[in-house]
């Protein structure tokens, strides 16, 4: 957890200063648009509640909201499930559930209610069920006879007027999902997949579902105790090599807001299943991200993610009264790390950006406090994004929504231990960026790690891990290691082994006969 080095630190630490002189003051006001959301170290929504971590293909990982900075005139919405996806998790591959509902919400109001649900359902097909494999052969196209399980998902575009549907129009119709990467052998140009499964909609939107590069980076070492309970653990991306199955939206931004005059909205992202009454219940909620992580205590957790925003003030006191800053007071104290205080209670602080955005940036007028990740659409994006967004003075990020780059848990950390309350610091886990480059239009997250990288490959799944483990395995018994590198060495290696192989199995067995 290093302090940030140079002016970036000092700059913030002054502007930390104005924003607590205007707390001071009863208010946020102007110097608001430096205030960051609350939080704390964690990996978003990845395995955050008993319940949801047993059910993977229901369990959000991350909710992403920005202004499209390619197509400045329409706001994407990124919301990530499945964590931790195991590149080589094979033959049953990673997809989004049939019997349940991915929901995108949009409140445009402020009331704490959607005015909009972008709902996604998906359909799975199987070729031919008499193999175990995912593809049966080299995969060059989304319809290719070889990709032998696939899905389509249609999208329900719902419109609500205080909590009531008033309408329910199908805006997308067996669009079919961009697969996981197998790898190189299965999906030599998995990019030209990726392209395939972008579908443009009516009126200028975009879709797109499948696999991709997990987009959060930190070090996940958190849970030992705060980084090893003596700031140890820290600089590794956890979740880099690791996949998460995405839906991106790109729609016009006239589409979502309520008027040029208002064009704040609440974005937040849920998961319904079907019951055994074959109803369906939510069972999953995601907005800003890290809150049901360490915000709500394990006696709130499932029940938030059953919850909806308006009944969001039974969680005030999570709020008020984090626990996180107790417990890096303690840990550290004990370490005699730093002399890290946890910020006198109760948070407004928190509270005044939690529940109802940040005043003059992104906070709507005559709002209902509750939960959401808020972002204001009329903010053009940075030419040059700051990592920590708002607290590097850059308003186009976090907390007004949060771009794929934001470092969101620096930021977090760094409020949630008083930056804004008289306790400036440059707190952070020391990673500042994904592992992979992110895209430069839609849908914006980074390609998938491919199942073929191998823990011998470069990392890249480039390199020959795979290949020499596969040597090495049919290796004959009696093979020197010429015979090895020839076979390793040929497009037939594979088929030169088994053969070498058979042939050893012959000698020895007509050595028994004699």
């Amino acid at each position: 957890m290093t302090p940030i080095s140079g002016s970036g630190g000092a700059r913030r630490r002054g502007v930390a200063t104005l924003v607590c002189g205007a707390l001071a003051a009863g208010g946020l006001a102007a110097a608001g648009v430096t205030a960051l959301e609350p939080g704390a170290a964690s990996a978003s929504s990845h395995r955050e509640a008993p319940l949801i971590s047993g059910n993977p293909q229901y369990d959000n990982t991350d909710l992403y909201a920005f202004v499209s900075p390619d197509r400045p005139d329409t706001t994407t919405l990124v919301a990530n499930w499945i964590p931790f996806e195991e590149p080589a998790g094979g033959p049953n591959f990673f997809t989004f559930a049939q019997d349940a509902q991915y929901d995108l919400h949009v409140d445009n109001d402020g009331d704490a209610q959607d005015d909009l649900v972008f709902r996604y359902t998906f359909t799975t097909h199987t070729k031919n069920d008499k193999t175990f494999l995912y593809n049966t052969g080299p995969v060059t196209s989304l319809d290719d006879p070889d990709l032998n399980i696939t899905q389509t998902y249609d999208i329900d575009l719902i419109k609500l007027h205080e909590g009531k549907e008033e309408s329910r129009t199908t805006i997308a119709h067996e669009v079919p999902v961009a697969p996981s990467n197998v790898g190189k052998a299965s999906m030599p140009d998995y990019g030209a997949l990726r392209d395939q499964a972008v579908h443009e909609l009516a009126g200028g939107a975009k879709t797109f579902a499948g696999q991709a590069d997990d987009p959060f980076f930190l070090d996940l070492r958190v849970f030992d105790l705060l980084y090893g309970g003596n700031l140890s653990e820290v600089g590794n991306d956890t979740l880099a090599g690791y996949n998460v199955n995405s839906i991106a939206l790109q729609v016009p931004t006239d589409m979502i807001v309520e008027s040029a005059e208002q064009p704040v909205v609440g974005i937040w992202s849920t998961t319904r299943r079907k019951n055994a009454q074959g109803e369906f219940t939510q069972v999953s909620r995601l907005g800003n991200p890290l809150v049901n992580e360490v915000v709500n205590p394990l006696k709130d957790k499932d029940t938030f993610n059953a919850s909806a925003p308006a009944d969001d003030a039974r969680f005030l006191r999570n709020v008020t009264h984090p626990e996180l800053p107790k417990l890096i007071e303690a840990i550290y104290e004990i370490e005699a790390i730093y002399e890290i205080e946890a910020p006198a209670e109760p948070r407004d602080d928190l509270v005044d950006v939690f529940l109802k955005g940040v005043e003059d940036l992104n906070r709507p007028p005559h709002v209902t406090p509750s939960e959401q990740l808020r972002l204001n659409t009329s903010v053009a994006p940075a030419a040059e994004p700051g990592r920590l967004g708002v607290l590097d003075g850059d308003n186009a990020g976090f907390p007004n929504g949060r771009r794929l780059t934001d470092d969101v848990l620096d930021a977090a950390l760094q409020v949630v231990e008083g930056e804004l309350v008289g306790a400036p610091n440059d707190l952070g886990d020391a990673v500042d960026a994904n592992d992979k480059e992110f895209g430069k239009a839609f849908p914006y997250v980074a390609n998938p790690t491919e199942g073929s990288r191998g823990p011998l490959a470069d990392g890249t799944g480039e390199g020959n891990g795979v290949r020499n483990q596969l040597g090495d395995a049919l290796r004959p018994a009696d093979a020197d290691d010429t015979t090895l590198i020839a076979a390793s060495a040929g497009a037939g290696a594979v088929g030169i082994l088994l053969i070498g192989g058979a042939l050893a199995w012959w000698r020895r067995m007509r050595g028994r006969a004699y």
